[in-house]
């Protein structure tokens, strides 16, 4: 480790597709990541569509790793100047710290931009040495220091990185999502042979009324996706953005790119009356996950979002054997239709020792709030209770 080298790039044109990804997918089988989020070919969708980048309150400035001229190690970061986008919500902190008269923005952010998935953030090649994901997080920590930025926060990290950076010093954050897990299901009733029979009959209700909305339901992947179908998702994807968040945060280009570089990662669901799509659900393919990122429609049918959006990627996880289905941020609403709460993790870095403390000690009780809500939302869950045989 002593020839170790770091250097940031400002954008990820700068460095070859093949060293980035030897670090973000060197476990990739049949050309398929395990994530497709870290890979260069999203960040860079993200950053030559402007959906980062000047304007936006996302500086791309990212890490890199050297040893005699090879990368062995990245982190995508970026110099944020809002806490938009993240989804592992900080308000309440910037407001804390510069009512105390501090200055929290800019910040440092080791993340995927409008991404609630977990996913490796340190990422190296698979025979980096065993140390090399501590220098890498030590280094990001240097750099938010001698910059003199109030933190560095790492969101959605896998719980292994949260362990090294606990040790490390950061502080460790607990939060939760909402998966789907395929147990060896064969079809969309098997999985609902394994629900309580009140969750049952729900479920095959909801699902019959929205299949009744007029139209046809496609799932689409590869090329079998055409430019007009992004045309189409672009209009659904313009008005949930306009009602969740004031604006959309990707632009119209970041669809074509990725319909380009990336149409092998996406599935695409779209519902048709007459061959016009009305509404659609974008998701991404992992190796063995499927990602729901977007929704949207231009005409309003009950049950068409739940249809859509979940029980459609189950289908498409059981057809696929993938082993679970992860549908974004939030929403309780997931866990009738059998999605059940998972642990989501970050590490935070906080510059002021005061102001550290205070944290630590919220995210101490924090912690313990979310430890109890996922038991308790576990055990109100859908599923049938052992010895149970309704």
């Amino acid at each position: 480790m002593t020839a170790l080298t770091f250097r940031n790039i400002h954008a990820i044109s700068d460095i070859a597709a093949a060293d980035w990804d030897a670090c973000a997918s060197d476990d990739a089988a049949d050309g398929r990541p395990e994530n497709p989020f870290t890979t260069h070919r999203f960040l860079a969708a993200l950053e030559l569509s402007g959906s980062v980048g000047k304007g936006t309150g996302w500086t791309p400035c990212h890490l890199i790793a050297d040893v005699a001229g090879q990368v062995l190690g990245v982190m995508p970061l970026y110099v944020k100047t809002h806490s938009q986008g993240e989804y592992i919500f900080d308000h309440n902190w910037a407001e804390a710290y510069q009512r105390a008269g501090g200055r929290y923005y800019p910040k440092l952010q080791c993340a995927v931009p409008f991404t609630p998935v977990t996913g490796r953030r340190i990422l190296t090649r698979r025979d980096a040495p065993e140390d090399l994901p501590l220098a890498l997080l030590n280094a990001a920590a240097d750099m938010a220091e001698r910059a003199g930025l109030s933190s560095l926060h790492l969101t959605f990290c896998t719980k292994e990185e949260c362990a090294i950076g606990t040790k490390a010093g950061l502080l460790p954050r607990l939060t939760q999502q909402f998966h789907w897990l395929n147990q060896g299901y064969r079809s969309f009733e098997d999985f609902l042979a394994q629900l309580a029979s009140r969750k049952r009959k729900a479920i095959r209700k909801e699902r019959a009324q929205a299949q009744a909305f007029g139209g046809t339901f496609r799932r689409l992947t590869g090329d079998d996706i055409r430019a007009d179908h992004w045309e189409a998702f672009w209009a659904f994807y313009q008005d949930t953005g306009a009602r969740k968040w004031g604006h959309p945060y990707l632009t119209r280009r970041f669809f074509d790119l990725i319909h380009h570089t990336m149409r092998n990662d996406v599935l695409l669901v779209l519902a048709e009356i007459d061959g016009r799509p009305i509404a659609g659900a974008l998701n991404f393919i992992g190796k063995d996950t499927l990602y729901g990122r977007y929704w949207g429609c231009i005409e309003d049918h009950p049950g068409l979002h739940f249809e859509c959006c979940y029980y459609q990627a189950i289908d498409h996880a059981i057809d696929q054997g993938m082993l679970r289905v992860e549908a974004g941020a939030q929403g309780e609403h997931k866990l009738a239709r059998g999605y059940l709460p998972a642990e989501t993790h970050s590490l935070h870095w906080i510059a002021d020792a005061g102001f550290r403390k205070a944290i630590a000690r919220y995210l101490d009780a924090e912690r313990a709030a979310i430890g109890e809500e996922i038991t308790l939302l576990t055990d109100y869950g859908p599923f049938r209770k052992s010895g149970n045989p309704d």
